[in-house]
């Protein structure tokens, strides 16, 4: 499994992540051996992000709960991130619609996330909306206090656009964002420019279409109303820009298609060009590599060199017929082919003749 290092302050995960969303809501039931064993079975392959949150157990701390189980044997070897900002006291219909990001719902949200992981801290913390009810400025301070108290290691943003990101960034250095990229969902490239100037990792969720890829998607109406998305793709698109009223801005669910997790695909910093998430530029698109022409070979003197019979084209000599009796002049070989006499010239006009002496017109003299 290979590794990437997000943001500058030394964060280093596994290329692929577990997101364990499906495991407790959204995409139907499961039951609990599965899902501890899917979470093993990921470390097993070398899988070292697990991400869940607070709003996946539907504010009971069960899917947090699952992942630190899970993860019980081998946690310093494993990064966990969790989020906060999630209205927990809304009716189950309307969770992930209604946001609280206030400094107090952050430090009680955090204190209970360390309750149910079973953890001393957590690695890495995401504001899972940002709500535009509270300066992300506070946000950011608020964190900024937990990660000095050892209880958080790492400050996340989740669906921010760039301004978000450089106020954020200036209380307390973020080290990664979490957003949707895939072949279906390319708006976040433009804050790529944004995230490489500060220095911001990215952790790209549902980098295989929402199950598209995986051939395991289904139509919106074939689930049941609780487990449907709560904010459409296009209203997440739409907020990444910032183009939305901030009372409409806020509170998707990160979705995806298999219930054993969601897909999540670090992103370096600086990702080499060659790395396919990053395409050539237009100017490059259908260029093709032009052969250049071979040089005549030539000899020390400066003439030039025959070709090797071997590598001839056509022969030199036509050959004569076999029944043809060239023993006079014991030669197979015919003189060349006599070309064939010019017929006279078509022209719309009258012709002119040619002048003798310079070949031109005689019209032209």
């Amino acid at each position: 499994m290979q590794h990437r290092t997000l943001g500058s302050q030394g964060l280093e995960v596994s290329a692929i992540g577990y997101g364990a969303m499906g495991l407790t809501m959204a995409y139907g039931p499961t039951d609990e051996g599965t899902a501890l064993a899917a979470l093993r079975r990921a470390h097993e392959l070398g899988v070292t992000l697990f991400d869940t949150a607070e709003m996946y157990g539907g504010g009971t701390g069960a899917n947090e709960a699952l992942v630190g189980r899970a993860v019980k044997g081998f946690r310093d070897d494993v990064v966990l991130a969790t989020k906060f900002g999630v209205d927990m006291s809304v009716p189950a219909e309307r969770m992930g619609r209604a946001l609280d990001s206030r400094p107090d719902t952050i430090r009680r949200a955090a204190d209970n996330s360390l309750r149910h992981l079973g953890v001393d801290h957590i690695d890495v913390l995401y504001q899972h909306r940002v709500d535009p009810a509270v300066p992300v400025e506070e946000v950011a301070g608020t964190v900024k206090e937990l990660i000095d108290a050892g209880k958080v290691r790492y400050f996340g943003l989740s669906e921010a656009g760039p301004e978000t990101l450089r106020r954020a960034h200036a209380v307390q250095p973020v080290s990664v964002l979490q957003t949707e990229y895939s072949l279906f969902e390319r708006d976040v490239e433009q804050l790529l420019p944004v995230l490489d100037e500060l220095g911001i990792g990215l952790v790209a969720y549902s980098p295989l279409g929402r199950g598209f890829i995986t051939g395991t998607a289904a139509p919106a109406g074939r689930r049941p109303a609780q487990h449907r998305p709560a904010l459409a793709a296009g209203q997440l698109r739409a907020q990444r820009r910032g183009r939305l009223p901030a009372r409409r801005t806020r509170g998707g669910q990160e979705r995806h298609r298999r219930p054993t997790g969601l897909g999540l695909a670090p992103v370096p910093r600086r990702a080499p060009r060659a790395d396919p998430r990053h395409p050539r530029p237009a100017a490059h698109r259908g260029e093709r590599r032009r052969r250049r022409p071979r040089p005549h070979r030539r000899r020390p003197g400066g003439r030039r060199r025959d070709p090797a019979p071997g590598r001839l084209r056509r022969p030199l000599h036509r050959r004569a017929p076999a029944d043809l009796d060239l023993s006079a002049t014991g030669d197979r070989r015919l003189p060349p082919r006599p070309r064939r006499a010019a017929g006279p010239r078509r022209a719309a006009g009258p012709q002119l003749p040619l002048s003798p002496d310079t070949g031109a017109c005689g019209a032209g003299r």
